[in-house]
């Protein structure tokens, strides 16, 4: 079957400058006469995937709590989440899911999410099972049926590319289970209280084959397995934490079904198995990863205004950091900038107020650090470090920003190690370990909502560095750190240079040299503070 969809983008009359500019798409199917909402943001078509759900396939389930809208095609369902750049390709076959990412976001429009379409062909191709071509040029799409009935077309889809936040190297590594001598297969739940919200891990000692559901109605997350028993003495043991307040479990046609009772805070929350076990987790996400709809009010704008910036100096304390080559110390380098970049955002931004994560030679946990953004609802954090990789490579210079992304290099993997290295010095590093063992895919998606916003005040300052700083910019990098992930709003991190070589550990020891690296990181702060009010203003 030959589908040709002729798409013509028609404004709609009477819409005022500051309100949403929709377009309908015109679709021929067969002759029969169709239509899909779309609209046109910064250059990209975005359209409505509950349209592109019916045209195609007729078939979809809309998740209005979550924001999410799951296509469901023959052999697999489409999951895409509004303002989020992750889409989740599962099998109707198997239940195995794959994780993909757009270069922007969805939009969430009226119950309704929006995808960017040039970016989603191949994926809505290869779901569907057939060719989708779009020419957004000439405004028309060509879509060649399913391969069962066109093998001539079969070889020539290919699988997506996974996405460029799936963890390469290092790999997470399995959890290690202890012998467990049951005869059930699930022997018990861990529920543990995260940064960005709670994880739930059901603990198995069997595969599950059919593929978990869950979903949330008045407030109690619904659990339902199949094919698996359940201890329940291990159950009634569970301790309630984070956002689950109690816990119920009930067989229901021979398979079990849990019910965790929610606190107030959640905003949503996915499902899937762990990397290398057999477990399955549950991930509820903290409601403060929500960004304003696009339909937001006066009051929700207000609060998203741009009023308090997060300086967090690294280390500190008993955590000396980095120990330069004359033994000027990382905590005293990223102290002195932090205090200097806020005396001049107090003195210059009196709209804006300051939080610092520390203000003396004091130790500050990591999570703390997050949980101090948080609860001042901060708009943007900055976390401030000196960079080190030993003296056998003293000739390294320069300054780099990070994102919270897994290291692509092995360089942004060992600064990342050497950042987080000081877990050592808190009482329980273990909850960071169980963190990174865990799918990072899970931080990524949370902190998806903000890489725009993330990624642009990394340009700005990586460009403002340049103009001024002796130090030299070595660009936007990317990596995982510990105190970028629990910081629920747009974060860097910046390595304001290397304290092993000469040149930068001069300069950051100096006065003058903090003073215009506060200078330098105060302007990226100004020009941000107008793209994000734009933005802001546009409801996006």
């Amino acid at each position: 079957m030959k589908i040709k969809l002729f798409l013509i983008l028609l404004l709609l009359s009477g819409a005022s400058a500051n309100a949403q500019r929709l377009l309908k798409i015109s679709v021929s199917v067969n002759g029969k006469e169709e239509e899909i909402s779309s609209l046109v943001r910064r250059g990209n078509i975005y359209a409505s995937a509950k349209d592109i759900a019916r045209v195609l396939t007729g078939n979809y389930y809309y998740n209005e709590e979550a924001s999410k809208v799951e296509i469901k095609f023959r052999d697999y369902n489409l999951k895409f989440t509004g303002r989020n750049q992750f889409v989740i390709l599962s099998s109707r076959k198997d239940g195995s899911k794959r994780v993909l990412q757009l270069p922007v976001s969805t939009m969430l429009i009226k119950g309704d999410v929006f995808v960017p379409l040039v970016y989603c062909v191949d994926y809505l191709s290869y779901a569907y099972g057939g060719i989708i071509n779009f020419d957004p040029k000439e405004k028309n799409m060509t879509v060649i049926g399913s391969i069962p009935q066109h093998p001539e077309i079969a070889g020539k889809i290919k699988l997506p590319p996974k996405t460029t936040d799936a963890p390469s190297t290092p790999k997470p590594k399995p959890r290690k289970h202890v012998k467990i001598n049951s005869r059930y297969d699930i022997y018990g739940i861990d529920i543990e209280e995260k940064a960005n919200g709670t994880m739930i891990r059901i603990l198995s000692q069997k595969k599950i084959v059919k593929q978990p559901r869950s979903s949330i109605k008045n407030g109690v997350l619904y659990l339902y397995l199949a094919g698996v028993n359940v201890d329940p003495d291990s159950i009634r043991k569970v301790k309630p934490n984070g956002f689950v307040k109690k816990i119920k479990y009930k067989s229901v046609n021979g398979n079990p079904q849990f019910e965790f009772f929610l606190k107030e805070g959640y905003s949503s929350h996915e499902t899937f198995y762990d990397i290398g076990t057999n477990d399955v987790i549950v991930a509820i996400h903290n409601d403060k990863f929500n960004l304003p709809s696009e339909d937001f009010t006066k009051t929700d704008k207000e609060h998203w205004n741009f009023d308090v910036i997060v300086i967090d100096a690294g280390h500190g304390g008993k955590d000396p950091g980095a120990i330069g080559i004359t033994g000027v110390k990382e905590k005293d380098v990223n102290l002195g900038i932090a205090l200097k970049l806020g005396k001049l955002i107090e003195k210059n931004l009196p709209s804006v107020k300051v939080v610092y994560t520390r203000k003396t030679d004091a130790f500050v946990e990591l999570y703390k650090r997050g949980k101090i953004a948080n609860e001042n609802n901060g708009k943007l954090f900055i976390s401030l470090h000196a960079n080190s990789l030993g003296r056998n490579h003293s000739n390294v210079r320069g300054a780099d920003v990070y994102l919270l992304r897994p290291g692509k290099t092995k360089a942004a993997i060992e600064i990342a190690e050497i950042e987080n290295s000081v877990i050592n010095y808190e009482a329980d590093p273990a909850k960071y370990q169980r963190l990174t063992d865990e799918n990072f895919i899970l931080v990524t998606m949370a902190h998806s909502a903000y890489m725009r916003y993330s990624e642009k005040f990394s340009e700005i300052l990586s460009n403002e560095w340049s103009k001024k700083v002796g130090i030299p910019a070595r660009g936007v990098k990317q990596a995982g750190f510990f105190v970028l992930v629990g910081a629920s709003m747009p974060s860097v991190l910046v390595e304001t240079g290397f304290i092993t070589n000469r040149a930068d550990e001069k300069y950051l020891s100096s006065a003058k040299g903090q003073q215009i690296i506060a200078e330098t990181i105060f302007n990226a702060i100004k020009k941000y503070r107008d793209y994000y009010n734009e933005s802001n203003n546009e409801g996006i």
